[in-house]
């Protein structure tokens, strides 16, 4: 079935009969390729040599900023390290921040213009609490099967 609204290809889009197969494809192709379509100017585009004679140029002004990405995690992450080994020194129950500033250590590294030195050392730190803590609450669960 052919669509009445649409017009069959044109001699020159189809493969004549009796040709040699293109190269290629091992049962030939149907068709040859189209031919690139010719790309016409409809304005004038200044060069690099009109903008450097003419002073009138300049940026448009209701031009959107480019918005800069300033926020830094590897710090956070660290002060959550600290606090969180700080904690495990003595308690098991800052293992939720220890895996906070693991989580947020792994996701600044993987930031390019994050300080990997922080973020090590966040990572680093908060593995070390997350142990601490765990090493804690396994202790605290000894001793209420003891007391039971």
């Amino acid at each position: 079935m052919t669509d009445p609204r649409m017009e069959g290809p044109t001699p020159e889009v189809e493969r004549p009969e009796g040709s040699a197969a293109l190269p290629g494809a091992s049962k030939g192709y149907g068709k040859l390729p189209t031919a690139p379509i010719p790309v016409e100017r409809t304005s004038h585009e200044p060069d690099a040599e009109e903008f450097a004679t003419r002073s009138d140029w300049e940026p448009h002004a209701e031009s959107e900023p480019v918005p800069v990405d300033d926020a830094r995690l590897a710090p956070w992450a660290l002060f959550a390290a600290i606090v969180a080994l700080a904690t495990s020194m003595f308690v098991g129950w800052g293992i939720p921040v220890a895996i906070v500033a693991v989580i947020s250590a792994i996701m600044s590294l993987r930031r390019p213009l994050e300080s990997r030195a922080i973020a090590m050392w966040a990572l680093v730190l908060g593995l070390c609490a997350t142990l601490f803590s765990a090493g804690w609450l396994i202790w605290a669960t000894m001793q209420f099967e003891r007391l039971g």
